[in-house]
């Protein structure tokens, strides 16, 4: 089984990662994992590129994507469980969805944020798009 991890370094995203880990056990082998997190975009702002090169923003991404991957790594390592690691950009659910169909992705999980209890019907907007997009299973962890 091979499934797409999505982590922002949260809390909730990292009952995600328990999750997968706790349930390792239910598949033959230990899934596949491919660890993700995705960054907006930087809004386009004229006369940016004049002061911030291309490589600059790059870096930006790959260090603060790191930052949010950082916890899940240590999890999964500790599980002795593989995973391949990425920063995407992009609209967040639109780009889980294109790298879990990219890398043939049997499963997406992620973690939902924690809601008071007059909220406590609705998941996260990113959560709620993911599901309405997605073209395989959602495993959503609270």
């Amino acid at each position: 089984m091979k499934v797409l991890l999505a982590v922002d370094g949260s809390k909730s995203s990292l009952k995600a990662v328990d999750c997968v880990i706790e349930h390792a056990d239910w598949y033959r082998q230990k899934p596949e994992v491919e660890l993700v997190t995705v960054r907006l975009p930087l809004p386009r702002v004229p006369n940016l590129g004049k002061v911030v090169g291309k490589t600059q923003i790059e870096r930006f991404y790959q260090e603060d994507g790191e930052k949010c991957l950082a916890a899940a790594k240590r999890k999964l390592d500790a599980a002795g469980i593989r995973y391949d690691a990425r920063v995407l950009v992009g609209q967040v659910a639109e780009t889980i969805v294109k790298e879990a169909k990219a890398t043939r992705c049997d499963l997406i999980c992620l973690g939902t944020r924690g809601l008071s209890e007059l909220g406590g019907f609705f998941v996260g907007s990113t959560a709620t798009k993911l599901l309405h997009i997605a073209d395989r299973p959602v495993l959503l962890a609270k």
